[in-house]
Formats: structure tokens, C-alpha cells, sequence
């Protein structure tokens, strides 16, 4: 644990090393608000993926009934644009892998917990950070 809140696990990343940051700017992503796609288990939808959304992706969202492009000031949210690191559901990530809609994904910031959901042969296919 890093001091955290209760619950949460820091963790480890698909790769089996420490988790690092999905994003270090605005907007602050992760369930935790904090960066990272850590997790716990109030993280029901388990917001693990790191992902560099897309405009295709943020449509797919949208037309899934999850608008992350219209700024929602009441929640501290700007609003996604295209390029943004944001921590995504695992769930939703495997659901627009399977329409073609799938953003790339940084394996060092993506929470092994995603490996519940999605398997990391597809996560790699859409790394943006193996060499």
C-alpha cells in the first residue's frame, strides 16, 4: 500500500512491474483521482486501463451512453479530447477492441487487475510503449 485510500491496491501493472502514472496533467485521471489507474474495491466499473483516447473512441463511448467529451464542471470533469491519457473501464476498452474502436494503451500504467477482463496479447497489440 502507499498510504492511500483504504482499499486501494497501487499494485502492479500487466507487465508484473510497479504501476507508473497514466497521467501527469489535466485532466487527472483514475478512479482515485490521483493519475494512476489504481483500483480497490469501491472501483466497481475497475477503471484500469491506461489509454491515449482517440476521437473514434470517445464517439464509441459516447454513443454507449458514456459522454467523457462534454465538460462536467459540478464533478471537477473538463471533459476528454482526443490524445488524453485517461484511465478506462476494462470492460469498455474489450467492448470497443470488439467494434474496432479500441484506443492504445501504455502496459506500464494499465493495472493488472485488467488482465481479469481483457488478455494481455490484445493489450499489446495496441501498446504504445513496447520497444
Amino acid at each position: 500500500m502507499d498510504g492511500g485510500p483504504p482499499g486501494r491496491e497501487q499494485g502492479l501493472n500487466v507487465l508484473g512491474h510497479p504501476l507508473v502514472a497514466c497521467s501527469q496533467g489535466e485532466p487527472v485521471t483514475g478512479f482515485y483521482r490521483d493519475g494512476d489507474c489504481s483500483t480497490g474495491p469501491d472501483d466497481l466499473g475497475r477503471h484500469v486501463v491506461c489509454a491515449r483516447v482517440t476521437a473514434e473512441f470517445l464517439e464509441f463511448s459516447k454513443n454507449r451512453g458514456n459522454d467523457l467529451v462534454t465538460p462536467r464542471p459540478e464533478f471537477g470533469f473538463p471533459g476528454l479530447k482526443p490524445g488524453d491519457r485517461w484511465c478506462l473501464c476494462a470492460a469498455r476498452w474489450r467492448e470497443a477492441l470488439e467494434a474496432g474502436a479500441a484506443p492504445r494503451v501504455v502496459l506500464m500504467a494499465t493495472h493488472q487487475k485488467a488482465l481479469e477482463i481483457v488478455s494481455l496479447e490484445d493489450l499489446k497489440r495496441f501498446a504504445i510503449d513496447l520497444s
